[in-house]
């Protein structure tokens, strides 16, 4: 949303970045600090530049893939776009050619260094390179393909569009240079039509459409105007990471990531995964929906009782959830939960960096070993549908275990960066079975917008490409006319788990989401936790003694 707000300011002629937006928290302080802009206005890069072209230290989320193994060529992300009559070949090519030499990411080659093959997992930049050509270098007419949809396929549209989007994943590779695809469903002088743009996911994630969709109208409106400047481009940022993870403060967390992941927890599955038949091909998913009433509450009562954010909700839940679901499964009585969380990693911390308006794959992957308070009244839910006014002591059990999910002064980064690029992940410590991407935002509906139903033209990945956890959960929420909803997308290892299985860990995230929102509308819910108090060093049990002695002091 920041970054819309920054998008739409620059449009309208007022300067400002995404680190006021937070300072800054209403539009009449925002207005003290906007600048009127000019077309010799600098990008605003702060003390973060480099050359936008060149060669680009792999990040580590691009680690992350390369080490996966498997092929890699169709891992991408598709926009379902509806586009205007008459959109033009050409005028779509010229308005494609200016988002291509403006943001340099697009202009990206990967190569694989000889003797190198799929799924290399030495340490640095081992295997693959990337780098970034200058502006003119990638012909936007070899990404565009206009496809008449006015003939007997119009009929189909959503196969038609599932068929040209799987066509043109199949054209890229990266390590070709290839990263972009743009398919053009003509439907006609009087009707809309439908773009498809698939991007390959090493130069593009979920908030970068945020930033292309308006820059491709914009260029495509007025070839003649200029872009918005990109603040700090990609490679500026991959080279600060690089740098970063040499440095003694980042060298010092090793020790802190490897105790987690050292200290595991219990598997969720009998089995764990095997990369040569647990594949994107034997993937299995399933979406499940909570009511409009809780969901309202878990994006804002819950976090302002706890003094945290959304994710804290979720994960709390989600422990919860896991440790309930495998004791009833045998898999362990270990209330320790280790998953994978997602981030979106545009956070500059102290580098100056300015990336409201730079586009790239900045998913940040980081493990987070969850220990939920043991409670016989909470994490023990009978079977079927969630409570609508959990216990007294499911409540506050709740409570305690949401409060003792908050990062202590000594526990990892909040948003880390990383693991080091030259060393790879130590290999005696297990992966995280399960993992809990970030909400996502469901774009809104229009011209040059994502169409609502874009999850139907197919999945970007190819079916040989290993997963990489036995459960992975995407949650959403979805604006409806009865308010706020929020769908959990589960998705798994069909080999090592079934469906009614799966259907019952997500109804048992529900019953434990339901419970802490419940929690939260109690007068006595939330409370101090270590997290808040950045001048003393206190544990949890020691805040709780003193808040009971100033409960009985008044």
């Amino acid at each position: 949303m920041v970054i819309q707000l920054v998008g739409r300011a620059r449009r309208a002629g007022l300067v400002l970045n995404a680190a006021q937006v937070f300072e800054h928290k209403t539009v009449a302080a925002l207005a003290q600090v906007a600048e009127g802009s000019t077309e010799q206005e600098p990008a605003g890069q702060g003390g973060l530049t480099a050359e936008p072209a060149g060669e680009v230290p792999l990040t580590p989320v691009m680690h992350w893939l390369r080490e996966r193994g498997g092929p890699v060529e169709a891992f991408s992300q598709t926009m379902a776009v509806p586009v205007p009559p008459h959109l033009g070949e050409d005028r779509l090519t010229a308005a494609l050619q200016k988002l291509v030499d403006h943001h340099d990411v697009l202009r990206a080659v990967f190569t694989r260094e000889p003797g190198a093959g799929e799924g290399t997992a030495a340490g640095g930049d081992a295997g693959w390179a990337m780098r970034i050509d200058p502006p003119g270098t990638v012909r936007a007419a070899d990404w565009v393909r206009r496809v008449d949809a006015t003939g007997p396929d119009a009929t189909e549209p959503t196969a038609l569009a599932a068929r040209e989007a799987a066509a043109a994943r199949d054209r890229l590779d990266p390590f070709a240079g290839r990263t972009g695809q743009a398919v053009w469903l003509d439907a006609g002088p009087d009707r809309p039509g439908l773009l498809l743009l698939t991007l390959h996911h090493l130069v593009v994630d979920g908030v970068s459409w945020r930033i292309l969709l308006p820059d491709l109208q914009a260029a495509w409106e007025d070839p003649q105007a200029p872009l918005p400047p990109v603040g700090t481009p990609f490679r500026a940022w991959a080279l600060h990471l690089a740098e970063q993870a040499r440095t003694e403060r980042r060298l010092g967390e090793l020790a802190l990531w490897t105790r987690m992941l050292a200290q595991g927890a219990p598997p969720v599955t009998a089995e764990r995964l095997d990369p040569a038949r647990d594949t994107a091909a034997t993937a299995r998913s399933l979406s499940l929906d909570l009511d409009p009433a809780t969901t309202a509450a878990v994006l804002t009562t819950a976090p302002a009782a706890f003094h945290g954010r959304v994710d804290d909700v979720l994960l709390t839940a989600f422990a919860l959830a896991v440790a309930d679901w495998r004791r009833r499964r045998g898999l362990g009585d270990a209330d320790a939960v280790l998953v994978d969380v997602e981030g979106h990693g545009r956070e500059p911390g102290d580098s100056g960096a300015e990336l409201s308006r730079t586009v790239g794959w900045f998913t940040s992957i980081h493990p987070v070993l969850l220990a939920p308070a043991r409670s016989t009244g909470t994490t023990r839910w009978p079977a079927g549908p969630p409570p609508e006014r959990p216990s007294n002591g499911s409540r506050n059990s709740c409570g305690r275990s949401r409060r003792r999910h908050r990062p202590r002064p000594a526990a990892p980064p909040r948003r880390p960066r990383g693991p080091r690029p030259d060393r790879p992940r130590p290999a005696r410590h297990p992966r995280p079975g399960l993992q809990l991407p970030g909400p996502v935002p469901r774009p809104d509906g229009g011209l040059w917008t994502a169409a609502p139903d874009a999850d139907l033209i197919g999945d970007g990945t190819d079916e040989r490409l290993p997963l990489a956890h036995a459960v992975e959960l995407n949650a959403l929420t979805r604006d409806e006319n009865g308010g706020p909803r929020l769908t959990a997308v589960w998705t798994w290892a069909g080999r090592l788990l079934d469906e009614d299985a799966v259907r019952d860990l997500g109804e048992s995230w529900f019953r434990a989401l339901t419970a802490l929102a419940a929690h939260a509308e109690r007068p006595d819910a939330g409370g101090i936790t270590p997290s808040d108090l950045s001048l003393v060093q206190l544990s949890q049990d020691q805040i709780d003694q003193l808040e009971a002695a100033w409960k009985v002091a008044r």
